[in-house]
């Protein structure tokens, strides 16, 4: 069945939206001390996000647009991945989900592994499915912000901010299961371990068993996921100014791969939308723990002293199959080029950040003074095997490799750090000012690579009434290339210049109903400049047939709108709205072109009603306008909307809170396609059931 839905009407929808705060805090001396409570059905609206500005400052001091996701959102709709808390954002899309991974973009920017994503400020190499089970709330930073966190897209950021300990005992035990018979166990703990309540903690331990509703062109067996998380998170009141807090997660994640369905020059999927074209043999095996330690000094009521550190060990081995995609797989098959693989990434970060409040010239600055740090290696071993045709439906013979005896590669390495200034000037009751500098140095491979920039950022804020403010903001990325790699190239061997990205935006603030429900707006122009164009040669010269060359440029300009908090005593809700024209100026084959998964228009909105005191409804929707599969736009995947509904009952058993919940998720069992190429495009998954129950003690 065919439904059709008013683009308009979605988009107006979703100007109507909500959000919420976890954390009560009080002081005791010049401790701040954060209280988490458990699952508060008033909790949709979040006043403040700690990564925009470094600091945990209020969303309209902030001359930038940044949604909160809190946890009690993704809760309630029983998030089980990232991307399933991002489709809480219009501006991020769905990119791949090959190899066990997921890929994002934000503002039509593809977001990079390395850094474009960050835990607790600091940057995660996040080539695997980021847990969530650990996060109190996902902070989405739009536009560039490497003024404050180094090398990073133009699109924005993504961070995670994770739970954080409890004075007070809490455990938490739930349990959700699904359609497919997924299963998930969590565990959340927190508390003193001392009764001078100096010593807390919060540990949350998951075990999670998927069962994916794609099969194998093979044997038309599922895919299945295998993945347990241990987190624990230690904070120490060395003395009443001084607070040390240790975090260590381990994370082990195997799972079957699924390098996505393939696409005809129709834009339609190749066989049915069931068919996982790898092979049932092939898989991801991930191991990635964090280990690190911050240590916060207050100095005085206005001014303290952070430092931090964070080492990753993430190792993968990648058994895979690798299957070449052609139009016709049932009449002559389809090859693979199987190989095994072990990568080891290492990622250690490192930051100091002082800050502090002072008046000057009548004028109240919020200063902060700071460094970050990162040291990235990488090295992988890998055999391969032999190529092979493979017929749906007939057994797959799997090989006989071993990526123990491949040769190690050279590793790669590089290190870099940037010095930051920012101050956020108060100078009237209507009138703020916020201005910026870093400047970078990365070093490669110790072969002379370096690459230097300066980031500035500025940004104004007008009040014209105590709830409501206009700002206007201007700030920049890079991200450096390296070199060109290409004997036959005539640039070969020349450092590449960083990309940069420049954005201007235009947006405002208000808090209306007494401060319960937050709309905001923005328009924003983003221009990435210095794109490398690699062509070939019309005459070749000598023995080079190609030329790599920079100068190309991608604008990006659209307008965002959003609104997150309750609506009356009883209604909630959240949602955003992103119109985007993205386009490549580049002179070559992708003049005048839109990137892949760079849609015109997305909304989305997610709302709950409380029935009465125990029993609250819920009902969301997601629209995803037309996309283009392919970088030449000759292959495009259809928009879509899909609709969610939920009920969630709490009671009382024995002096304790149980809840069950039940959600369905996809209601009209609408086919779609989230994201990705041509080639490997994540589809959308068909109509399921959910349900969990959590106790709490």
């Amino acid at each position: 069945m065919v439904y059709k839905y008013s683009v308009i009407g979605l988009a107006v929808g979703s100007v109507l939206m909500t959000m919420p705060v976890m954390a009560e805090v009080s002081s005791d001396a010049n401790i701040e001390r954060i209280n988490v409570t458990g699952r508060s059905f008033n909790d949709y609206k979040v006043g403040t996000a700690s990564g925009a500005m470094r600091a945990d400052i209020d969303l309209m001091d902030t001359p930038q647009s940044v949604n909160v996701i809190p946890y009690f959102v993704t809760d309630e709709q029983l998030a089980t991945n990232l991307a399933e808390v991002l489709v809480n954002d219009s501006s991020v899309t769905a990119g791949t989900t090959r190899w066990n991974r997921q890929v994002f973009s934000i503002r039509g920017f593809e977001l990079s592994s390395g850094n474009g994503y960050l835990i607790n400020g600091h940057q995660q190499w996040s080539h695997y499915i980021q847990p969530i089970e650990t996060l109190q709330q996902v902070e989405v930073l739009k536009g560039p912000s490497s003024m404050l966190y180094g090398q990073s897209g133009p699109g924005g950021l993504v961070n995670m901010v994770t739970k954080k300990p409890t004075y007070d005992s809490m455990l938490n035990i739930g349990l959700d299961t699904d359609g497919y018979g997924s299963t998930r166990g969590q565990i959340d703990a927190g508390g003193s371990l001392n009764d001078a309540q100096s010593i807390r903690y919060r540990g949350v331990l998951v075990k999670q068993d998927t069962q994916y509703w794609r099969e194998y062109s093979t044997t038309e067996e599922n895919q299945q996921r295998d993945r347990w998380l241990g987190y624990l998170n230690m904070e120490f009141d060395l003395t009443d100014d001084v607070l040390l807090s240790v975090k260590y997660d381990h994370t082990q994640d195997k799972a079957g791969i699924d390098a996505g369905g393939w696409l005809d020059a129709q834009g339609n999927v190749i066989g049915s939308n069931k068919t996982v074209w790898d092979a049932p043999w092939a898989f991801t095996d991930n191991t990635i723990s964090n280990l690190g330690a911050d240590l916060t000094w207050y100095i005085s009521d206005k001014w303290k002293v952070k430092g931090g550190y964070n080492d990753q060990q993430f190792n993968r081995q990648r058994f895979d199959s690798a299957p070449q995609r052609t139009t016709d797989p049932f009449t002559n098959g389809y090859n693979i080029k199987p190989f095994d693989r072990y990568d080891d990434w290492q990622h250690k970060t490192a930051y100091i950040d002082f800050t502090g409040e002072f008046n000057f010239a009548a004028i109240q600055h919020q200063l902060l003074i700071g460094a970050n740090y990162l040291d990235y290696f990488y090295q992988r071993q890998i055999v391969r095997g032999t190529p092979q045709t493979v017929m749906p439906g007939q057994p797959l013979i799997q090989p006989d490799i071993d990526y123990h005896l491949g040769t190690k590669s050279t590793a790669s390495e590089y290190q870099y750090y940037g010095f930051y200034l920012q101050d956020l000037m108060t100078l009237s009751e209507q009138w703020k000012l916020l201005a910026g500098v870093r400047y970078d140095e990365q070093k490669k491979d110790g072969l002379g690579q370096n690459s230097y920039a300066v980031s500035p950022k500025f940004g104004i804020i007008y009040s014209p009434m105590e709830n409501g403010n206009i700002y206007v903001n201007y700030s920049k990325s890079f991200t450096p290339q390296g070199a060109v790699s290409n004997q036959f190239d005539v640039n070969d061997k020349l450092d590449l210049k960083p990309e940069y990205g420049v954005q201007y935006e235009v947006g405002t603030k208000w808090e209306l109903f007494n401060d319960s429900l937050l709309l905001t707006a923005a328009v924003f122009d983003i221009t990435l400049e210095n794109i490398t164009v690699s062509e070939t040669l019309p005459t070749p010269i000598a023995s080079f047939t190609d030329i790599t060359t920079q100068g190309g440029e991608q604008q990006h300009r659209g307008f965002e709108v959003g609104a997150q908090g309750q609506l009356s005593d009883n209604w909630f809700m959240t949602s955003s709205m992103m119109y985007l024209n993205a386009k490549y100026q580049t002179g070559d084959e992708r003049e005048g072109k839109t990137p892949v998964d760079a849609p015109e228009l997305s909304a989305n909105i997610w709302t709950r009603y409380e029935m009465t005191e125990g029993l609250a409804i819920n009902f969301g929707a997601i629209y995803v306008g037309e996309r283009f599969a392919n970088t030449d736009n000759s292959i495009s995947k259809d928009g879509y909307v899909r609709f969610d509904i939920g009920a969630a009952y709490t009671m009382d058993i024995m002096g304790k809170d149980v809840s069950v919940r039940a959600n369905v998720r996809n209601l009209f069992d609408t086919d779609y396609i989230e994201g990705g190429q041509y080639n490997m495009v994540t589809i959308g998954q068909d109509r399921n059931f959910s349900v969990a129950v959590e106790t709490k003690f």
